[in-house]
This record gives C-alpha cells, structure tokens and sequence, in this order.
C-alpha cells in the first residue's frame, strides 16, 4: 500500500477486542510494508555494524604495512557508507509510510464507526475523548507502527553482532554477548512505572481537551450567563494537571535515557579494561581490540531503538485503547430482548450525515406507511403528517427511531420502525439511507460553499433551485450573494457550522439540504423554531407543495405547521393519545390544546372552573384569532 493510494477502499473490520488485540490488527493488515521496511533496515544497521570489522582490518593493514589491504579495507567502508545512506533513506521512507497508512487506517475506521453510530456516538463517549482519539491517539498509534520494524531490524542485528564478535573474538565476544541483553533489559523494571505514569497524562489531556470542546461549543451561553470566566479557571487547572502529569511522565522516560547511555559506558570500559590486559598478554592484536571497541560503540546506535519501541508502545497502547473501545461500540446489545427486532448484523441501519458522501443519484428505497411499534404512530404513505409530544424530549427520541437510529436503550428494549411491511433493521445500510432521511432539530452545516452544502446524494427529482425556494432561502442567498466574489451566492463560503448566518438562516438551509436529498420518507424535528411566523408559514406551504405525494413527518407544535398537515397525531406519555385535524383536535383533546397553546394544566382547570361556557367562549375566540391570523399571513 502506497500513501498515493489512499484512502483505503476498504479499511477492514478491526479486532477491538482489546488495545494489543487492535495494534496486533493492525501490525497484521501492514505486514508488507513491514517487510518493506525490515528488509532496508537489516542493511541499514547491517552495513553499520560492519564498519568497526572494516577499521580493524584498516587498522591491522597500517600495523602490517600493508597498502593493498588498506585500500581493500577503505574501499569496503566506502562502500559501506553508501549502503548506510540508502538503507538509511529507504527505511525512513518505509517506516513513515506505514506511519502515515496505518494513521489513515485508524482514522478511516473511525470515521465509518462515527457514520454508523450518528448521534448515538456522542451518548456513549464524551466529544472530547472522541478528538482525542482522532487526533493525537492516531499519531502515536502510528508511531508504534513505524518503529515496529525499525525495532527488529536493531534487535537482529544486535544478534548478529553479538554472534559475530564470539566467533571474531570469543575471549571479548563472550563479554559483550553477556553485557548487550543486560543493557537491553536494564530498564525494564522502569517501563512499568513509566506506562502508568503515560497512561495519566493521556487520561489527564483527555479530559482537558474535552473540557475545552465543551466550553468552546457552548462559548455564546456561557457569554451569556457571564460565566466563562469560571469555566477559563476550570480549564487552567485542567491545562495544569495536565503539564505537572507530563513532567512526571518525562523525569521517568529522562531516568530511562540516562540508564540506556550510562550502562553501555560501563560495559565499554569493562570492555577496553579487560582487552587491554589480553592485549598485554598478546592474546588479541591491538586491531580485534579496535574492532570490538568499535562494534561496541556502533552498537548504541541500534540499542536507542530499544527504548523508542518501549516509549512508543507504553504511549500507543493507552490510544489504541480508547481507540478500540469507540470502534467496539455498537447500537444494540449482544442479546436483544424478545421484543427487539434487530438486523442480520445485530443492529439499526444507521443514518449517515449528509454532508459526509459525495452527491450521487440515489436509488428508490423501500416505500409504505411508517410506523413505530412502540407509540403506536402511524404516517400514511405520501402524506404529511405532524406529530405533537407532550413530552419535548420524546420527540427527538422519536425522531431518532423513525431514522431507524435509535438511542442504545432504545435499540435494546424497544421494537424496530417499520417501512411498509420491512423492519427498518432489515434494511441494508444503503438502502435504508435513502428510504428515510431526519433533520435534526438542531442540524450541523459544515464549512464550504452553498453548492458544496447541497452536494448530496439525491434522486434527482428536487433541484436545488427548487429545495431553496421551498425553504425560503431568497434573503439568504441575497446575503450570501454580497459575500461572494463574483456575486454567485452558490460559490460564497459558508464558515464552520454556519457561524456567519443567523440561527434562522441556518435552519432554512438545513431544511433546503434535506428536501432536495427527496428520500422517500422525511422526518423534521422543529424545522421552523428559528424563523418568525410569517416565514414560517411560507415554509409550511413550501413543504407540502415540494412533498406532495412523498411521505413527510414534522415533529412540532407550531400551529402554523399543524395547520397545513394533513394529519395530526398527537402523544402523550409515549403512545398515540389522538389522530385528526388540527381545529378539530383544538376541541375535542385538552392536552392537545394545552401544549399547542402552552397553556398550562393549573390555567386551564382554573378557567373550566370558574365558568365551562366562558372556557368554550374563549377557545371560540382563539379559533377565530387563529383563522384570522392564518388568513393575513396567507394574504401576505
């Protein structure tokens, strides 16, 4: 795999099992480019472990006078230089390929696993942990990665060495061959000590990070309250426990540097002591007692690779962790209940973010009445259909199932939506994408251009003209259009979650990305809460008139909306409590009445109190108001 190649077209289904079990998956999936990077690293290292036998034999030659030799000797340095730059140079590029492709891999995974999930995501794990592990656990997963192979690489031929030295020199061989694992496994006792000490700095910046999404997303409120001063202290004592974690991590990884450079100056005196003296007794030739010398020092090099590998391992596992455990997450549990209806992979068909595919013309999904087994709530096919909550939570819950991606304890204990007669969890993932699309209520533009925002797979059926028309988007595109270069509102640049347009603004875009999707059936949940009243009835009109004959849900209480439904279901304490029009529902339901008007339960036994006949004067009234109301803004 080469990094021209990415991204992957299909990254795989990773082992998350376990954060080991996650980098072994990976380490699996790259074994070419492991090998890759093996095979340049042996001649690397090989070619620098054979330099100090090339000065040995220079060494002897200048001893012996002996100029053939010599330049026989400089001859095989040189060209041991020149393989020491090219292994040098490959296994760089080697290595940080399978850095770069494995990062890839993890952020590929990540983001599949973060489509699928949707909002559930963010239930399950903190927005926070989620960054963290995209951004800065993916790095150091990839360190681990890279110096994989640049660790066997050193440790075989740390082996060699050792072997050749004990047949070059036994007497000075056995020596380093006793001394080298020795050093190797010095800091092992340490490694313990210093993975913990890690681990709590990565849980400490973690949270850190964490806190400073959430204070940066909720900046305006906090503004507001006059509290982000509290929350600036909050986020200087986390930033703080995060340094002091770092330096404690930091003295252990310095004690373990200190350790890795002091004990081979130990064995390199013993070394030199212990040559000298057979040196003395002309046992060895001052040359072999270079060589070894020299072989001892070019040993360093490879051993440093020792303590990057205990590093990056003792950094990755604590990311491949968390790393694991998002892409671990699933929306149902291992064993639904009897009830549950769940998929032929065990879970929802989740609905995937429209600004994330490229636009394409989708294919016809399944069609039919949605129904929800768990309220009772029927929407006939190619009608709208409004739908009041007496609970406000409720709504977005259901309008979450009706998406077919229902919150975990929903997906649990709870039967899937229905399209027709086809549970939504037997859908495949693609099909059931373009059989019902939800608009959150609050929905997400990300930054780009209008014509980039409306880039979506689609069916072909709505032009975005057509979508922008019924969202009543002309203000927006006049406003946009002054912002453009070239006054084309489609090419003006939308900022990050539509910052620069007014919260009205970026609903009636939102909307206008939903209708020109033109799924087979569409849920909206508050798509008009941001707009006034005039606007909105013009976009209740433009709703119905773009989606006749296509299946529409609304969840809302707006009357304006309820008014140009064709059907109006009303819920009260997680079941269907009533179904009909909305003037009639006026009359005949109280609690239909309370929530659409917000009249509360004390005002409303208090009024059928005093007079009953002075209550039916006054809902008369408010119907007349209404009809009135609806009649000028119609009129407008």
């Amino acid at each position: 795999m080469q990094i021209r190649d990415l991204p992957f077209p299909d990254p795989g289904v990773p082992d998350a099992r376990s954060g080991p079990r996650f980098l072994l998956w990976l380490g699996r999936n790259q074994l070419g480019g492991q090998l890759k990077s093996l095979a340049w690293g042996l001649l690397h290292f090989s070619c620098i472990a054979g330099l100090p036998y090339m000065v040995g034999v220079a060494v002897e030659a200048v001893l012996d006078r002996s100029g053939g030799r010599l330049a026989f000797a400089g001859a095989l340095i040189g060209l041991l230089g020149v393989g020491i730059a090219v292994g040098d140079t490959m296994l760089h590029r080697t290595a940080v390929t399978n850095w770069i492709t494995a990062a890839a891999r993890v952020q590929q995974l990540l983001a599949r696993k973060t489509a699928a999930l949707g909002s559930a995501l963010t239930r399950r794990v903190a927005a926070g942990e989620v960054v963290a592990v995209s951004t800065g656990d993916v790095e150091k997963i990839g360190w681990f990665v890279e110096a994989l192979s640049r660790f066997a690489a050193a440790a075989l031929t740390v082996v060699l060495v050792c072997v050749g030295l004990v047949v070059y020199q036994p007497a000075l061989g056995a020596v380093v061959a006793v001394g080298i694992p020795m050093l190797a496994l010095a800091v092992l006792p340490l490694l313990p000590r210093a993975t913990r000490r890690a681990d709590f700095q990565r849980e400490k910046a973690g949270r850190a990070t964490e806190l400073a999404s959430d204070t940066v997303a909720g900046l305006r409120v906090l503004r507001g309250i006059g509290g982000e001063e509290l929350f600036l202290d909050r986020y200087r004592r986390a930033s703080q426990e995060v340094r002091t974690a770092a330096v404690r991590s930091a003295r252990m990884w310095a004690v373990i540097s200190a350790i890795q450079v002091l004990m081979p100056g130990l064995l390199l005196i013993a070394v030199v002591w212990y040559g000298v003296h057979l040196a003395r007794e002309g046992r060895i030739t001052v040359g072999e007692l270079v060589t070894v010398y020299s072989a001892i020092m070019m040993l360093n090099y490879p051993l440093r690779h020792f303590e990057e590998i205990a590093m990056a391992y003792s950094f990755s596992r604590p990311s491949a962790k968390r790393a694991a455990r998002v892409l671990s997450l699933s929306r149902m549990a291992e064993k639904p209940t009897a009830d549950a209806e769940p998929g032929p992979l065990g879970g929802a068909r989740p609905h995937l973010p429209v600004e994330s595919v490229e636009s394409v013309e989708t294919p016809a999904g399944p069609g039919g009445d949605l129904y929800d087994p768990a309220t009772g709530l029927l929407a006939p096919a190619g009608r709208l259909t409004a739908v009041v909550c007496g609970d406000p939570d409720e709504a977005g819950r259901l309008a979450e199932r009706l998406g077919g991606h229902p919150a975990f304890e929903d997906a649990v204990n709870l039967p899937s939506v229905r399209l027709g007669d086809v549970p939504l969890d037997d859908v495949p993932l693609d099909t059931a994408r373009t059989a019902v699309l939800v608009q959150d209520k609050d929905p997400v533009l990300l930054s780009g251009t209008l014509r980039t925002l409306l880039d979506v797979p689609r069916s072909g059926a709505v032009s975005p003209e057509a979508a922008l028309t019924a969202a009543q988007c002309a203000d927006v595109l006049d406003a946009l259009a002054q912002a453009s270069v070239d006054d084309d509102p489609m090419t003006a640049h939308l900022t990050e979650r539509g910052r620069s347009l007014s919260g009205g603004q970026r609903q009636r875009l939102a909307l206008a990305r939903s209708l020109v999707t033109d799924p087979g059936a569409l849920v909206l949940d508050e798509p008009t809460s941001a707009v006034d009243s005039h606007t909105e009835a013009r976009v209740a009109d433009g709703i119905r008139q773009l989606r006749r004959g296509r299946t529409t849900v609304v969840l809302t209480s707006s009357p304006l909306l309820l008014d140009r439904a064709e059907r109006v279901v009303f819920l009260a304490d997680g079941e269907v409590a009533a179904v009909g029009e909305h003037r009639e529902l006026m009359h005949s339901e109280p609690r239909y009445r309370a929530v659409v008007t917000r009249e509360t339960d004390a005002e409303r036994v208090a009024a059928d109190a005093q007079d009953p006949r002075h209550a039916r004067d006054a809902r008369r009234e408010f119907d007349s108001d209404f009809t009135t109301d609806f009649d000028i803004e119609e009129t407008a």
